[in-house]
């Protein structure tokens, strides 16, 4: 994937969402959580709609995140793409062929430093910064890294989405269904 022309990514929290998102005009969507036993049928019923799921590996209830479940995923799943803080996750997601967001949560510079190391260590496509309302820092993280950034977290307005793509960021993904 070296073009993203999608400003914001749905991100599902159930199988309400799920059925909501499937109606938005998005190729790509978020689901976050979901049983190890769903996650199956609702990857190929999301392909069957023409859309693109980026599995959240750390949230599927029943599923232990290792590089275990990412080649479970990889190899039975199939889909789009996994995120994960855990770099063998993504690093096993990776040699499978899928698209690996690393998702990082900045609480303070040394979360900050440490993200840095790991970024370097797994070489993501994608960084998903949490929160994603720190516009000078997606970009200082874009241009540390020359990963793109995806803007997530206590993304609630219009104005919140406008200022993270300002920042640098390629996307954001929310859970609002009204940015949807």
């Amino acid at each position: 994937m070296t073009e993203w022309n999608q400003s914001i990514i749905p991100a599902i929290r159930n199988l309400k969402d799920f059925d909501a998102a499937l109606r938005t005009d998005y190729t790509h969507l978020v689901l976050l959580n979901v049983h190890v036993a769903q996650v199956k049928a609702i990857v190929t019923r999301a392909g069957q709609s023409g859309k693109k799921l980026f599995l959240h590996a750390d949230l599927i209830d029943g599923l232990k995140s290792d590089e275990y479940a990412a080649e479970f995923l990889a190899q039975e799943v199939r889909p789009a793409g996994i995120i994960s803080t855990r770099n063998n996750v993504l690093l096993t997601a990776k040699k499978k062929g899928l698209i690996a967001i690393q998702r990082i949560f900045l609480l303070d510079t040394l979360a900050l430093e440490n993200s840095y190391v790991q970024i370097a260590k797994t070489k993501p496509d994608f960084v998903e910064v949490l929160p994603g309302i720190m516009p000078h820092i997606i970009q200082e993280i874009r241009e540390t890294t020359g990963v793109p950034v995806i803007a997530g977290g206590l993304i609630r307005t219009r104005e919140d989405v406008e200022l993270a793509l300002t920042g640098g960021a390629v996307a954001v993904t929310t859970s609002k269904k009204i940015l949807w």
